[in-house]
């Protein structure tokens, strides 16, 4: 059972609900126990009772309840050989790190998360390596199969200016992809609406689409290839799959793309080796007051892509 504990709220929980907070603290506790905790009382903010939606503010002193943990659902543990040298991987991938955030060159082929039969994904592997942390949160997603800048926040207060500088479209993004085909050549911009479903399975996938919300991307050609275009693509505003299905409907999908690619691009591909989907997030330019001065970190890419460069490369100057 414990025993009562008072928390003196820090910078990293300054702006999280009350409700949120007890949820991170009480790992294992149903949700409806946190709240009937809060409605009897037996939570206290700064003395006094206290509503789920209230604000916390950095100095505010939580009174948190003994309560009885859920052995069926214990936090990350990562003891076996694979989940050891994944949580490694991930620290000798750190790109930027200061007090407020993290910047991660996330490999290819795993995933941001846990969930739909994966046991834990960067951000389980991070919490992992580092128990001591107080604060680790995403502030966007990569899909499973693209490599490059991940930003994980440090404080609350990193991950609500992130948030806001997702929503105004102020995160400069820039991603580099290896696209099926001639791609027109110089700079082009696309806006085209897309629609996100969810299948019955839970996948999740878009289209473009008429009645979608409103999805612009920049495109610039960076080199030719017999059978394919290397491209830079800079995305205007920030809809799931966004880059994968406007280059689908340009008639030029990102190679090894399974969701959105085409099957027989993509087996000519395998065929020389290409085994991911070509699709890297190079560069992410930090806002001011984020990073002082305001700085771009880039994110080479996976030897796997830069092999497949390589050969493109040599077999063009033959």
């Amino acid at each position: 059972m414990g025993t009562v504990r008072l928390v003196c709220i820090g910078p990293e929980s300054d702006g999280q609900r009350i409700d949120n907070f007890l949820i991170t603290r009480l790992k294992g506790v149903p949700k409806s126990r946190i709240y009937r905790l809060i409605r009897k009382g037996e939570v206290r903010l700064n003395s006094g009772r206290v509503k789920p939606d209230r604000r916390l503010q950095e100095g505010d002193r939580v009174r948190i309840p003994p309560v009885r943990m859920s052995r069926s659902e214990p936090g990350p543990t990562f003891t076996d050989r694979q989940s050891v040298r994944l949580a490694r991987q991930l620290e000798e991938r750190i790109l930027h790190e200061d007090d407020r955030l993290l910047v991660i060159n996330k490999p290819a082929g795993m995933a941001v998360h846990g969930g739909s039969g994966i046991s834990h994904g960067v951000i389980e592997a991070l919490r992992a390596l580092r128990p001591r942390a107080s604060y680790l949160e995403l502030v966007h997603r990569l899909d499973r199969d693209t490599s490059g800048c991940l930003l994980i926040a440090k404080r609350r207060s990193a991950l609500r200016q992130l948030h806001e500088n997702l929503r105004n479209n102020s995160l400069r993004k820039v991603y580099v992809a290896l696209l099926a085909g001639r791609f027109p050549r110089g700079r082009k911009q696309l806006s085209a609406p897309l629609l996100k479903n969810e299948l019955r399975d839970g996948e999740r996938i878009s289209q473009v689409r008429a009645d979608g919300k409103e999805a612009k991307t920049l495109f610039e050609v960076i080199s030719y290839y017999e059978e394919a275009t290397l491209v830079e693509a800079r995305p205007l505003t920030g809809r799931t799959h966004q880059i994968r299905v406007h280059c689908q409907y340009l008639g030029h999908p990102v190679l090894g793309d399974r969701k959105y690619g085409d099957v027989d691009h993509n087996r000519v591909m395998r065929a020389k080796g290409v085994r991911r989907m070509l699709l890297h997030a190079a560069e992410i330019c930090l806002p001011d007051g984020l990073n002082d001065p305001v700085g771009v970190v880039k994110a080479p890419l996976d030897g796997d892509f830069q092999g497949i460069i390589d050969d493109f490369n040599n077999n063009k100057n033959k």
